[in-house]
């Protein structure tokens, strides 16, 4: 097999068919009134929330867009309120600046220098109001996780990731933008730098090491048991590149899975 572009396109109307029907079928099935996600104004929200639209109208959908000061930016507010005109969902904009403030005064350890877990912080803040606002109003959270992110743990556990049903996470980041484009999604969302905005100046790209296109690339590679030397040769990387990636896969699979619990009594015939 020859890793190339090719390998990554998708049938965008079939998918959109199998995407919206995933939704319906859930709601119909836990008898909710609609559902609530996580908007942030970058391509894997924008695309899910159109896709929730679509399938079961704009005013069964909440979008929730949770700024807060330390990482606020005025081109993602615009690129969400330009969502709202196209597909017709209800948003709420909740700044958690306070809520955060409160966190940071009330855990006994806070450390500010600690990025990861303050980062974490804010991630887990938005989950706890999605939350809130399913049990409230008899909603399902709907995940915006995609493939490439999940597949090498680029999310925060019980943060971003959480959710009752994830329509995308079977796509790759690179096959959510085509997704996207072909749903009406601008062109300036879809191509915006991916961040989880969890710290100033954050960007998926910088941290993770490489471009989406070659990262998809490699894990396509990988999930179809290509050797490593094979995935490097091809895409012209270094064999450590292909084993770092292959090992964030491996060692993410804790924050994909349910809490492991010890087996205490055993099963008999």
């Amino acid at each position: 097999m020859q890793l190339e572009d090719k390998l990554l396109q998708i049938d965008t109307e079939s998918i959109r068919q199998k995407i919206m029907r995933f939704i319906k079928d859930c709601i119909n099935k836990t008898k909710a009134e609609g559902v609530v996600l996580g908007i942030s104004g970058g391509v894997d929200s924008a695309t899910t929330a159109a896709l929730s639209a679509i399938s079961i109208g704009g005013h069964k959908v909440l979008g929730l867009y949770m700024p807060e000061n330390e990482t606020y930016n005025k081109e993602d507010h615009e690129h969400i309120e330009t969502l709202v005109r196209s597909f017709q969902f209800e948003l709420k904009t909740i700044n958690i600046t306070n809520i955060l403030d409160a966190l940071r005064k009330t855990i006994p350890d806070y450390w500010r220098r600690d990025k990861t877990s303050q980062g974490n912080l804010k991630a887990r803040t938005r989950m706890l109001i999605w939350y809130y606002y399913a049990n409230l109003e008899n909603r399902i959270v709907v995940g915006s996780s995609d493939k490439s992110e999940t597949m090498i743990g680029y999310f925060t556990k019980w943060g971003d990731a959480a959710a009752d049903i994830a329509p995308i996470m079977d796509l790759y980041k690179t096959q959510v933008r085509q997704l996207a484009l072909s749903l009406g999604i601008p062109k300036e969302i879809v191509h915006k730098p991916s961040s989880p905005a969890l710290w100033p100046n954050q960007t998926a790209e910088k941290e993770i090491g490489l471009k989406y296109k070659t990262l998809d690339l490699i894990l396509y590679g990988l999930e179809h048991f290509m050797p490593i030397t094979t995935i490097a040769s091809q895409l012209n990387l270094t064999i450590k590149t292909v084993k770092t990636i292959k090992k964030r896969w491996l060692e993410a699979e804790h924050k994909r899975q349910m809490p492991l619990a010890a087996k205490l009594f055993a099963t008999s015939d």
